[in-house]
């Protein structure tokens, strides 16, 4: 079984070639442990309101008996809503491994390892393994299941299997009332069990958490290391709270402006240019796959088998995949070149009637989707017509023929209860660095670029022709990439300037992340 850490924190959360040029960072001032300062709150919050949390006490305990006893575990108490920080509160479960090294100690570094939805409690254990030693002598390494997640009072709304799936094309007027009342259950399930939570489940206030706990920790500054989702919640963190930034890495990143629906729409447009390199790189390799000599070949044979299943399905390790199954399937593997090509091989021996294995179940644990959906919903304001996914639906299938239907799917939101606040602008010069392979399935180029302009103090790393979503200590590993972020995260340091890596030879391992981002 993959290590956890490289499964989801760094798998995918890479590797590279170029030893970056370093430059002393902007802000570069000690984070050591201080006298606990109580979090800003949102305008009109008085400090003396928020001072209880700050101040709080924090019982630490041994995580479990199976675990290490230096691995510590507490529980935080945050506002449900911090507008009004006196009335309900819930539970963050958090944890710590401290520095072997307390004279070099600099100050906490935490972590977020995506989804949303994603736990992160055990990710200190997990990556003390692969960070290296300069960063792990200067911090503490802090986790926390963000709210709604895991130990932090979870959200659970009895999905079945079929109800976590998603996205769902609508191609006719009976696909889309089915997909409606779809959307509508799932909501209706949530809202039922959790009505008073989930106006709540922000990353608005998912990052007024992380604040509590740096202030309950005692830490004028937080450092943090955030991939996929975690990478948005670290931009709001950054627009929140920008004088306790001590130094973020963003590894695979959400544009902040596409928080949430561009998000999803945006992988109709990417995928279209990734299926072409696919197709070149797989007519280059036509003795070994077979699936074509010249690019318009491969793509042809691949349509082929998207029409062949609208047909007759394909059977797949039991399960029965029509046209848009297939497309669904291969998506995420165009950005993969390898990875797509055999993928192909695979589907068409099984329309020849071959027995194949089945694929990786694509569904998360009902808490993981029911939060993930709980952050997607409250963090963005959606449409309230489910027409206007019909028409989308349409209209981008026809741009985007690969995803565009699927992209621009109607989720539960539409039913949801409204967030209780607008959504985070994030516009500041906080320094940070953002690390992003330029073949990412989930979260593309342009939505790192989009995540660079927001933070205008942001140094970028790019893997040029990097695959995969994650970047950092997966393999094949990227030297260049790891050494640029993890000398940041020693010393402080951002390069004067972004940098491009060259992206490592090998096979990348196949991912199978149910979450979103």
């Amino acid at each position: 079984m993959a290590h956890p850490a490289r499964r989801r924190l760094t798998v995918p959360l890479l590797a590279l070639g170029l030893t970056a040029t370093l430059a002393p960072a902007l802000a570069a001032s000690p984070a050591s442990a201080a006298p606990p300062s109580a979090p800003a709150g949102p305008a009109g919050t008085e400090a003396s309101a928020l001072a209880p949390y700050a101040h709080q006490k924090l019982t630490w305990k041994r995580c479990a008996a199976d675990k290490p006893a230096a691995y510590r575990c507490a529980t935080l108490k945050v506002p449900l809503d911090y507008r009004a920080p006196r009335g309900r509160t819930i539970d963050v479960a958090i944890s710590r491994l401290r520095t072997g090294e307390p004279g070099k100690r600099r100050g906490v570094l935490t972590f977020n390892p995506g989804g949303p939805g994603g736990p992160g409690l055990d990710l200190p254990l997990e990556l003390a393994g692969v960070l290296p030693k300069s960063v792990r002598d200067r911090y503490d390494l802090v986790g926390f299941d963000p709210r709604g997640v895991g130990r932090s009072t979870p959200v659970a709304c009895g999905l079945t299997e079929d109800e976590k799936r998603f996205p769902r094309p609508s191609h006719s007027p009976a696909e889309f009332a089915a997909n409606t009342a779809w959307a509508k259950t799932v909501a209706d399930k949530c809202r039922a069990r959790h009505g008073d939570l989930l106006p709540h489940l922000s990353t608005r206030n998912t990052a007024r958490d992380m604040d509590v706990l740096r202030a309950a920790l005692g830490e004028k500054k937080l450092s943090y290391f955030g991939v996929s989702y975690g990478t948005g919640l670290g931009a709001v963190y950054t627009q929140l709270f920008p004088r306790r930034v001590d130094r973020f890495v963003l590894d695979s990143a959400v544009d902040p402006a596409r928080m949430w629906r561009g998000m999803f729409r945006v992988w109709g447009s990417e995928t279209e240019p990734a299926f072409r390199r696919w197709a070149a790189w797989t007519a280059r390799r036509d003795a070994t796959y077979h699936l074509g000599a010249s690019p318009a070949q491969v793509e042809r044979t691949f349509w082929k088998l998207v029409r062949r299943a609208d047909a007759k399905p394909v059977e797949v390790g039991g399960d029965k995949l029509d046209g848009a199954a297939v497309r669904h399937t291969m998506r995420r593997a165009f950005f993969t070149v390898r990875e797509g090509a055999e993928t192909l091989v695979m589907l068409r021996k099984a329309a020849a009637g071959e027995t194949v294995p089945g694929l990786p179940a694509q569904t998360a644990p009902d808490n993981a989707m029911s939060a993930q959906w709980a952050v997607v919903c409250a963090d963005a304001s959606w449409p309230r017509d489910p027409k206007t996914y019909y028409r989308d639906s349409l209209a981008d299938a026809a741009r985007y023929p690969l995803y565009g239907d699927f992209a621009s799917s109607m989720p539960p939101c539409v039913f949801w209860p409204r967030g209780a606040e607008p959504v985070t602008q994030v516009d500041n010069k906080v320094p940070a660095l953002i690390v992003q392979n330029e073949w990412d399935s989930q979260t593309p180029l342009v939505t790192a670029r989009g995540l660079h302009r927001a933070l205008k103090g942001s140094r970028m790393v790019t893997v040029d022709e990097g695959e995969g979503h994650g970047v950092l200590f997966a393999a094949p590993r990227n030297a260049c990439a790891e050494d640029t972020a993890m000398g940041y995260l020693a010393t402080g340091r951002l390069p004067d300037r972004d940098v491009t890596c060259r992206a490592t030879p090998g096979q990348r391992r196949a991912e199978r992340v149910p979450h979103a981002f």
